[in-house]
């Protein structure tokens, strides 16, 4: 039977995860295989062997991490949850949408995602990389893979750094408001936001990334209009390089140092659960916290598969395809604020 209506292909790209522990070092491997996250000179020559090297003492580092919550990490299973919900939220639209997720260093790889994408014969195609904040190691990597591997000719628009979307932050402050509810005076507790640190190097070179995550948070404030005293830090670094600071650990000292009995963790750079929200912060930052005094920690869950965000998704997919009900002029509202190497314990 041959179809009567265009079918749109929507790419969901995100980094990945290992699903066993077994799975931990050649995840890890491939990740620092990564021209876009590893890159000197020679480095045709000396990026395998040193990737073996790192990936091996790495793996042995973080494997706790990935016990602690179960022995793998869930980001497949969140954003193929994710991709489904996505595929009725644009058929409610009137889309005949396929939705597939291209994973950057672990199954499914990009290449399966574009396999897949093939065999659904889609006539055109959005590519969604589900980093709300854009960097070079991680939507940039994501997009490089796509380029290197796509031999399609079909239309392909692409979704562009969503942190200033509405519903995007609606979803954010929903989920912030869930964990300021689980305190006795939902007013009190000191809010950290928590994104994935990058090497100041990556930054020097005009990567966004950071600026665009500080301006999260200010339009996180804004629209959720909270009173509570609020800062910023960074986490997940990863050797002996400058990264991006305060660190987690550096800030949860310095609240115990300042007498803060509570503390609400938000990650802001991430859609999913994953190990560095279910692993770094929610187990290890929590005992962490409780050692130094802090009576009361709690985490704003991932965004996951919420109704919110999935509806913030299918907008960004409309906007890309030039829905003129779904244009930049209609969505990015919020006045603008003033103003790895990455994941390398992976997700």
């Amino acid at each position: 039977m041959t179809r009567t209506t265009r079918r749109l292909g929507v790419v969901l790209f995100q980094l990945g995860g290992p699903d066993t522990l077994a799975a931990i070092e050649p995840f890890l491997f491939n990740l620092f295989c990564d021209p876009d996250i590893i890159d000197f000179p020679f480095a045709r020559i000396g990026r395998k062997p040193l990737a073996k090297l790192i990936s091996a003492t790495r793996a042995r580092k973080v494997q706790h991490h990935y016990a602690t919550i179960g022995g793998g990490s869930p980001i497949r299973r969140f954003t193929e949850r994710q991709a489904r919900a996505l595929e009725t939220e644009l058929s409610n639209h009137s889309l005949d949408a396929r939705c597939f997720v291209a994973m950057r260093y672990w199954h499914p790889f990009t290449h399966e995602a574009i396999a897949e994408l093939e065999a659904a014969q889609c006539d055109e195609i959005v590519l969604l990389p589900l980093y709300p904040q854009y960097s070079s190691t991680t939507t940039g990597s994501s997009l490089n893979e796509w380029q290197r591997l796509f031999r399609g000719d079909v239309p392909v628009h692409n979704v562009r750094a969503f942190y200033r979307h509405p519903i995007y932050l609606d979803a954010v402050v929903e989920k912030v408001d869930e964990a300021l509810s689980r305190f006795p005076r939902s007013e009190r507790p000191e809010i950290v936001f928590s994104a994935h640190s990058v090497p100041v190097s990556v930054i020097a070179k005009g990567d966004p990334y950071q600026r665009q995550i500080e301006e999260t948070v200010q339009l996180l404030m804004q629209r959720g209009a909270w009173p509570n005293r609020h800062r910023l830090c960074y986490q997940s670094k990863v050797g002996a390089s400058k990264w991006l600071q305060p660190s987690l650990h550096r800030t949860l000292h310095d609240l115990a140092k300042e007498k803060v009995q509570e503390v609400c963790i938000v990650p802001v750079a991430f859609v999913s659960d994953h190990v560095e929200t279910l692993g770094e912060i929610d187990h290890e930052a929590r005992e962490e916290a409780r050692r130094l005094g802090i009576t009361r920690f709690e985490m704003s869950a991932g965004l996951n598969d919420s109704p919110k965000f999935i509806s913030a998704l299918g907008q960004l997919v409309l906007e890309a395809m030039g829905d003129p009900a779904y244009s930049s002029a209609t969505i990015h509202t919020l006045p603008q604020a003033a103003s790895p190497e990455l994941l390398l314990a992976g997700d």
